[in-house]
């Protein structure tokens, strides 16, 4: 899988919805989802890996670093938000069809005659 983390898979999603963002102001969206301070160092070394990969770019605005997704970075996220919805709709599809008549509908089926 071309993300190999989930860390790189939620910088990538927050990326997809808020399109280009200064990579301080990315850091603190990821934070605030994890409710968790990331360490500096690591939380760049992630970016550096996906600019390295080709799946984001970074342009200098000032004394900024702004990221986006490339075109393979945007396909990624799409290919796996299909894969995982294909996983989740099959998994209640499973469900459904595992549970007894009676709790999918709430319909009782009726008695079978003894012979």
């Amino acid at each position: 899988m071309w993300f190999q983390s989930g860390r790189r898979r939620d910088l990538c999603a927050i990326l997809y919805d808020a399109g280009e963002l200064r990579g301080q102001k990315l850091k603190t969206r990821l934070e605030r989802y994890y409710d968790v301070r990331i360490d500096p160092q690591s939380f760049y070394g992630t970016l550096q890996a996906l600019v390295d990969a080709g799946h984001l770019e970074r342009r200098t605005e000032g004394i900024y670093d702004v990221y986006g997704l490339t075109d393979a970075g945007v396909s990624r996220v799409e290919s796996y938000y299909a894969w995982l919805t294909d996983r989740v709709e099959s998994d209640k599809e499973q469900t459904r069809e595992e549970q007894p008549h009676e709790q999918q509908t709430g319909e009782k089926q009726p008695a079978e005659a003894n012979e």
